[in-house]
């Protein structure tokens, strides 16, 4: 016969997205028989391990290998953005300074945003989860998905469900949640397919011109993956409004 133990989780900030109502902003109790691994319960109660930053058991940073122990008391934080709390994490390796990321099938939007704002995205309008996931592992790239099931496949680092539905609101959350705002380096990436954007002469490219574009600009760029040409017309303006609008929200 298997003894049941029980043990305290309190989830805290936004973590309680991921939570019933009835479970939210309380300390929950959790049964349960042997010893596995932190991340398991922590699941099983409805968070994924890939938006959880810290688990403190007894005032003691603990990784995914701690193995639950009865009468544990257990507090789960996400990310931290305006705290350092580096000498604390021993969940994950620390992301790098400029983050990669890749999107589901949902996000096409954002992926276009984020490219504008110099963000390296991959997005296909026909990932699969599988392949998406498999990107994720291999490329250590960054999940942004708006189904929270794709954070829970264990090969996933790195991942983070974008709560808002409008465009707008979602860059803005991504930029807070990942602290990027001093990273922007807008214009330098094919909004398409996401290659570098490099500088060439209108020589070169004059017989792929409209004849207004010929007439009234002189400066190109051009994806060094897809070839698309990019210049700066009257909507470059606007795009630039929506910039300064991002680094001040």
């Amino acid at each position: 016969m298997k003894l049941e133990y029980s043990a305290e989780f309190r989830f805290y900030a936004e973590l309680n997205d991921f939570l019933s109502p009835l479970q939210r902003k309380r300390t929950n109790l959790y049964h349960f028989s042997g010893h596995p691994g932190i991340k398991d319960p922590s699941e099983v109660i409805g968070v994924p391990h890939t938006e959880v930053e810290l688990i403190i058991i007894k005032g003691e940073a603990v990784g995914f290998d701690y193995q639950l122990q009865a009468d544990d008391r257990v507090a789960v934080y996400p990310a931290f953005t305006s705290l350092d709390i580096t000498p604390l994490l021993k969940l994950r390796e620390k992301i790098v300074s400029t983050p990669r990321f890749v999107l589901d099938v949902n996000l096409g939007k954002l992926a276009k945003l984020m490219r504008l704002l110099g963000f390296d995205c991959l997005y296909r309008n026909d990932f699969q989860d599988k392949e998406l996931v498999n990107i994720a592992a291999t490329e250590h790239r960054i999940v942004l998905t708006r189904d929270r099931r794709l954070l829970y496949a264990k090969q996933i680092n790195y991942g983070y469900w974008v709560r808002a539905v409008n465009v707008e609101s979602q860059i803005i959350e991504v930029l807070r949640r990942y602290n990027l705002r001093n990273s922007i380096n807008a214009f330098v990436r094919c909004l398409v397919c996401n290659g570098k954007l490099a500088p060439v002469a209108k020589a070169d490219i004059l017989d792929r011109l409209e004849p207004k574009t010929r007439l009234y600009y002189e400066v190109f760029h051009y994806c060094v993956d897809c070839q698309r040409i990019y210049w700066e017309g009257s909507h470059t303006k606007d795009m630039r409004r929506h910039l300064a609008g991002y680094l001040s929200s």
